[in-house]
């Protein structure tokens, strides 16, 4: 994460610099409005844009992507999917008139995602051991507040007619993932007993060391390209 503000930072002090130096676009036509295409770390989608003058200007935009990512939490190996899906409203203000942009924003999001584990031996859930017979397979659902607010420096053209590349990069402030619906299909899952009460109680534990875990991750990195065509 803070490699990336440290990459857009350099990225801005660089834009900076070359609208200094940039000559005007003297007669080009310019161009309003703008559609095209983004993708990143939000995922791959549309972009439409309307740029009311050289300093101010609105987007809104789509991603979607699925993602497999393998992960450790609490000595326990996990598989997870997430399906990206947001919407986007954003503002960009163009400080010197040319292509550098500050943006803020807010995303309609309805990323989700699952995790499971499949333990092939002994395993520590919550404060005890259980064998693989009695754990099973632990599924669980991950979920995030519907809307998030964002941030970013960024590129986005000129403001005259035809194509141009964009590029941009910040953060969107999602909060914590949320873990749900934590369960297992073991011999101990549905067990009366009073061994099966413990092993509930001893996974309830192992969610929250998951979601413990979820809540260092507030903040979502955005590092979006996308090209587009303004007319």
């Amino acid at each position: 994460m803070q490699r990336l503000f440290r990459a857009a930072m350099g990225f801005a002090a660089i834009t900076l610099a070359g609208q200094a130096l940039a000559q005007s676009d003297g007669g080009a036509e310019q161009g309003k409005a703008s559609v095209g295409v983004t993708a990143g770390s939000l995922g791959v989608g549309p972009e439409i844009g309307y740029r009311f003058n050289q300093h101010v200007g609105v987007r809104a935009n789509g991603g979607f992507l699925g993602v497999d990512h393998s992960f450790s939490s609490g000595g326990i190996d996990y598989d997870g999917h997430a399906k990206l899906s947001s919407g986007g409203v954003i503002l960009d203000v163009y400080p010197l008139g040319g292509g550098f942009r500050i943006s803020a924003g807010a995303r309609y999001n309805g990323t989700n995602g699952n995790v499971r584990a499949t333990p092939n031996g002994p395993t520590r859930i919550g404060s005890l051991v259980f064998t693989p017979e009695q754990i099973g397979t632990i599924t669980g659902r991950a979920d995030l507040r519907e809307f998030a607010p964002q941030l970013t420096l960024g590129y986005g053209g000129k403001l005259r007619k035809g194509l141009a590349f964009t590029v941009e990069a910040g953060a969107l402030f999602e909060g914590a993932v949320r873990i749900r619906d934590f369960t297992s299909n073991g011999t101990l899952a549905t067990d009366p007993t009073i061994a099966g009460t413990t092993y509930r109680n001893e996974l309830a534990k192992q969610r929250q060391k998951l979601q413990d875990s979820a809540n260092d991750y507030q903040v979502y990195p955005i590092l979006q390209f996308g090209l587009k065509y303004r007319f």
